[in-house]
């Protein structure tokens, strides 16, 4: 009897196209204006191996996500660098080429972006929430002040990413977010590889990143409840101030999602169990915004970066190998 071997294979969406990692490889597939695609791929190998302590279970977790990061923004700049030239080129041909900025600029609007992008995040996600439960009086309360804090921050991601789904671009960008679900459930559920057959699939998936961003969010609030129990009590015997309570938890970040991973693990092996069925619903639930239904040009997009990552053949599709 032949068993097929479990291989893992997951990505993101980029601009104008898809990032897929397999068990060795990283492969990125960007459709260009042409109609044809350019694909970038390059050997990968996890820090997080076992047997290392890099490997060992909630340490591998946060190894992976800043592994995941990492490749997250060199991916989506590539990805954004090549859109940028179709642009260029619609602006050449249509006679409105605008005057291109220095280099030195470019790196400033980078800079500031990224500066304004992390100080909003941490406001809402750190500094606010924390502040309006103390307003409320919850701050002697250490469960109910992470159970407000966190419903708050629960709810301006909830809202954050609703607002950015109504903007053309970022649809764009869910629709290949939808692609690669569908095809990696397509593997998975070996319900076949052509595009007809993708299509039948579902655009939401159970590892999804979606998902662990709201494990990270629930499981903050376990974690962050029991060790404000601890200094309340062991350390400084009465109220933990708000500042304080901020610092250490941002201390606890890697420790929260190492966890997160752990569980977003299990609950992949064990969808069927009732417990795993039910913290998966948020998460899953969030996807019906993160994931649109792509078109057929998006899931062969998303079919090429897959297909590369596994080391398939990749007869049959308009692909440009490219280098870096």
């Amino acid at each position: 009897m032949n068993v097929k071997k479990e291989i893992n294979v997951g990505g993101q969406a980029v601009i104008e196209g898809v990032m897929m990692r397999g068990p060795d490889v990283l492969a990125t597939a960007i459709r260009r204006r042409d109609g044809s695609i350019e694909l970038y791929k390059q050997p990968f190998t996890t820090k997080a191996k076992k047997g290392t302590f890099l490997g060992w279970p909630i340490v591998r977790g946060f190894v992976s996500l800043i592994e995941m990061l990492l490749i997250g923004f060199k991916t989506l700049t590539l990805s954004a660098n090549r859109y940028e030239l179709d642009l260029k080129a619609d602006e050449s041909a249509s006679g409105k080429q605008q005057k291109e900025k220095s280099k030195s600029a470019r790196q400033t609007e980078d800079l500031l972006t990224y500066v304004v992008a992390f100080g909003l995040a941490f406001l809402l996600f750190g500094y606010l929430p924390y502040r309006l439960a103390d307003w409320l009086g919850l701050s002697k309360q250490n469960l109910y002040f992470n159970l407000f804090a966190g419903a708050v921050r629960i709810a301006f991601f909830v809202l954050y990413i609703w607002l950015i789904s109504l903007m053309k671009d970022v649809r764009r960008l869910f629709q290949y977010h939808g692609a690669e679900h569908k095809n990696v459930n397509a593997y998975e559920k070996e319900t076949g590889l052509q595009i007809p057959q993708i299509q039948t699939n579902s655009t939401i998936h159970p590892r999804c990143g979606t998902s662990f961003m709201f494990f990270v969010l629930l499981i903050a609030i376990l974690v962050f409840s029991i060790v404000d129990t601890l200094v309340s009590v062991f350390i400084l015997h009465g109220k933990v101030p708000v500042l304080l309570r901020l610092g250490y938890h941002m201390l606890l970040i890697p420790l929260v999602s190492g966890i997160s991973y752990e569980v977003l693990k299990f609950s992949g092996r064990n969808l069927k169990h009732p417990v795993v069925k039910m913290l998966t619903v948020p998460g899953m639930a969030l996807q019906r915004i993160t994931t649109q239904p792509p078109d057929d040009t998006m899931v062969e997009t998303a079919l090429v970066a897959m297909k590369a990552a596994l080391d398939m053949d990749l007869e049959g599709h308009d692909v440009r190998v490219m280098q870096g």
